[in-house]
């Protein structure tokens, strides 16, 4: 028969080496034996209530999973770790931040505590074990301490990957946003720019090409638009300005360089020309450097369609 000190060793190991002092308590260890341990090192205090043991790695995500549980049995990661937890743009292992509904502990370093007087069941889940807050209230979350920018990031990536849908995100502004949460305005004007029949941006370089265009004062081109010569198929473009015949290509260097992309690409820029297409490739050092190379041709080819 397993003896306390093993049954907790396997609770800790499906929770990232953490464990709390009710789990020993409930697995028989006294609290004798539980002030042993940690007097003689067997144990580490990593926050109030919440331990691991001295031999077990330390990691990021049982330091999330202690700062939630020193927070209390409502306390989840939020912000920026449930975003890093969801590989979401935005996302950042340091601080640690987590929401509970009222932190009632001494401050600790390296937590950020966000407080809430109300929390729904529905922004609640768990992510590896961690208590988290879901897709949606993350992102939602996010605009109260990333930059807009960020965010939408964070909302193409989501909505492409179906960790969350225009639906139930609009749900979320609804339903949170009546109480003035920091970071609603943020996601409602995101969301009312696209309408609810917005296709997701294939990539993150899409979307930071999108953001480029948008900053320079550029309307919002159509993406992977179908260019056809009648009937047949010619090529597909990442952008396109179809009223000034104007295709845009991002021209990565790793995809774009060598014998055998000037094989492809050059047939293919020709067939475009030929149509009477105007292509202008886009470059990760245009993305980088704010894109006014890009933006004034797209002026100068407007001016003469």
């Amino acid at each position: 028969m397993p003896t306390p000190d093993q049954l907790l060793a396997a609770f800790a190991a499906r929770h990232h080496g953490i464990f709390t002092r009710r789990a020993a308590q409930e697995y028989g260890l006294s609290e004798r034996q539980i002030m042993c341990r940690l007097r003689d090192s067997t144990w580490i205090r990593v926050h109030e209530f919440a331990y691991r043991f001295a031999a077990a790695p330390i990691t990021w995500e049982g330091n999330v999973l202690a700062a939630c549980w020193a927070g209390g049995i409502r306390a989840v990661a939020s912000h920026r770790s449930a975003a890093w937890l969801w590989n979401l743009p935005g996302g950042m292992r340091h601080p640690v931040e987590i929401t509970c509904p009222r932190w009632r502990r001494a401050r600790h370093d390296g937590i950020v505590v966000h407080e809430t007087k109300r929390f729904d069941s529905v922004d609640r889940t768990t992510m590896d074990s961690i208590p988290a807050t879901s897709p949606e209230r993350t992102l939602l979350d996010l605009g109260a301490v990333c930059r807009s920018s960020v965010v939408e990031l964070a909302l193409e990536n989501g909505l492409r990957r179906e960790l969350f849908t225009f639906a139930s995100l609009e749900q979320t502004v609804r339903r949170l946003g009546k109480r003035g949460r920091n970071g609603v305005g943020v996601l409602r004007k995101l969301l009312d720019e696209r309408g609810s029949k917005h296709v997701p941006t294939d990539s993150e370089t899409e979307t930071r090409v999108l953001q480029m265009l948008r900053r320079n004062g550029l309307p919002r081109p159509v993406t992977q638009h179908r260019i056809l010569d009648g009937s047949r198929f010619v090529a597909r473009v990442d952008f396109a300005y179809p009223e000034w015949k104007i295709a845009m290509e991002y021209e990565s260097y790793q995809e774009h360089t060598g014998k055998l992309a000037l094989d492809r690409d050059n047939p293919r820029r020709n067939a475009l020309v030929a149509l009477g297409w105007r292509p202008i490739g886009i470059t990760p050092q245009d993305i980088r450097t704010g894109g006014l190379r890009v933006s004034n041709e797209i002026l100068r080819l407007t001016r003469n369609p």
